[in-house]
């Protein structure tokens, strides 16, 4: 094991970091989802300093990082650590700290509709889903909407739509791309007094810093177009990926989904914003 620091998180003059001996302090630090997620833990901590916050009298501090594992990807680029943070207060309480580092993701509600109906017609609406081996869920065929891992080099929304490209077939312009998440939260009231947290869901906070923004797009095609997707075979098989695409009434996607967070997550946006006319 090997020990460095990193500049101070709330008023400490530096912060240890444990790790083995194979990752360096250059390659942490610029590992993107370390990042985002001390940034944003330190803005959290920091908001203890005001009188009306719950643990302003005795605050937990982030006291040492140990990094347990890391997993490298094709190319040697840094793809998921384990750590376990030291987050505790002057009483010697302290918080939850194992975490594993992935970074954000995006997924994609992309709903068709024939091009021989009225733009209003709901029930003529379809949403793809994705049907692939998810080996963590222990699943050979796990039904999804599509979604990915961002690179280092993505946008939220250039990576949803080269995702949309990759396990579609379809591609669609940024343009034609609606946030729902960032949507959804601007016109919920009091999102200032709020800690800094991205916009996006949490589908495991209690233990993984993943986060996923959340796409719309609808686009209408001709019938017999839609009709061809069903059944698709799809995916960068140099990569791993073994899609079948398959097309489901939006109002039966809760159902085909519900093993999937962010596909109930993002079905649920898409009937709230719906019915306060936003989308």
């Amino acid at each position: 094991m090997s020990t460095f620091t990193i500049p101070s998180v709330h008023g400490q003059q530096s912060l240890s970091v444990q790790c083995m001996p194979d990752l360096n302090k250059d390659d942490l630090l610029r590992f993107p989802a370390f990042q985002i997620w001390l940034s944003t833990l330190k803005q959290s901590l920091k908001r203890q300093q005001h009188p009306s916050h719950e643990f302003h009298k005795d605050p937990y501090v982030l006291r040492k990082i140990d990094i347990q594992a890391i997993d490298v990807f094709k190319g040697g680029r840094l793809g998921f650590v384990k750590l376990k943070a030291d987050v505790s207060n002057g009483s010697g309480e302290s918080l939850p700290g194992s975490v594993f580092l992935r970074g954000g993701s995006v997924g994609m509600l992309l709903l068709l509709q024939p091009d021989d109906v009225p733009p209003t017609a709901e029930d003529e609406k379809r949403a793809i889903l994705t049907i692939q081996p998810r080996i963590p869920a222990g699943s050979l065929a796990f039904a999804e909407i599509p979604a990915g891992m961002l690179d280092d080099s993505g946008s939220f929304a250039g990576g949803a739509a080269k995702e949309i490209q990759e396990e579609t077939g379809l591609t669609i312009p940024q343009g034609e791309l609606i946030d729902m998440t960032s949507l959804a939260l601007q016109s919920v009231a009091g999102t200032e007094d709020r800690e800094s947290l991205q916009k996006a869901v949490y589908p495991s906070p209690g233990g993984s810093d993943e986060f996923i923004p959340l796409f719309l797009c609808e686009k209408r095609m001709p019938r017999n177009d839609i009709e061809r997707l069903q059944g698709r075979l799809t995916g960068l098989r140099q990569d791993g990926e073994k899609i079948t695409l398959k097309l489901v009434p939006l109002k039966e996607l809760w159902k085909e989904g519900l093993r999937d967070g962010k596909t109930l997550a993002s079905w649920a946006l898409y009937k709230g914003l719906k019915e306060e006319g936003e989308i």
